[in-house]
């Protein structure tokens, strides 16, 4: 970091404890659910398991996002068109942004990858794949007509998901590689370099 950095930069907790395991935990629990969805075995028993612990944590998330630390909460990141857009053309210079908590374009990405999230738990709560096994709980609560379109929607959110991830990983690396700022360290360690006139 330069002297220039240096006076308009400085190193802030931002990300509390509850965020960080919240994100690290769903990256587990998505992608093993992920994995067992798409590869088996051929009773879901665990995808189920996993499934459900991925409710959990999407239930922590609203909460947290309502009443948790000020860059946790979900008003912390509603930016307007204007903002979006200022900042896409910020997007490509090779420096860091140095954003206090979600950029306006990664706060869009966090509201999708939530939003395809829900809907793929939702799903897998009314889906029955006609094998009379891997029946969602609340698959008896609507018409087969229901649980088909359950299912088939569930099934198109899983390649969302992967789509959104595939994303998420080379937008992170890009953003260490071309604009040298490190997105990991902080949602590990909790603090990260932000401008001062952001603060």
């Amino acid at each position: 970091m330069n002297q220039q950095s240096a006076e308009t930069v400085e190193r802030r907790k931002i990300w509390d404890i509850g965020l960080r395991l919240f994100h690290w935990a769903l990256v587990i629990c998505v992608g093993v659910a992920w994995g067992l969805g798409e590869f088996g075995p051929n009773v879901m028993t665990l995808h189920f398991y996993f499934g459900y612990a991925v409710i959990a944590l999407l239930v922590f998330r609203v909460i947290w996002g309502l009443v948790g630390p000020a860059p946790a909460r979900f008003v912390h990141f509603l930016y307007g068109p204007g903002t979006v857009l200022r900042y896409a053309k910020t997007l490509f210079q090779r420096k860091p942004s140095y954003w206090p908590g979600h950029n306006p374009l990664g706060a869009l990405a966090v509201f999708a990858i939530l939003g395809v999230l829900f809907l793929q738990v939702v799903t897998g709560l009314f889906a029955d794949p006609d094998d009379y096994i891997n029946v969602g709980p609340l698959a008896h609560w609507v018409s087969s007509d229901g649980t088909r379109l359950a299912s088939q929607l569930h099934e198109l959110a899983s390649k969302l998901i992967l789509a959104l991830v595939v994303i998420h990983v080379a937008v992170i690396g890009f953003y260490k590689r071309f604009k040298g700022e490190n997105l990991v360290t902080p949602m590990i360690t909790g603090w990260k370099l932000v401008r001062k006139d952001r603060l």
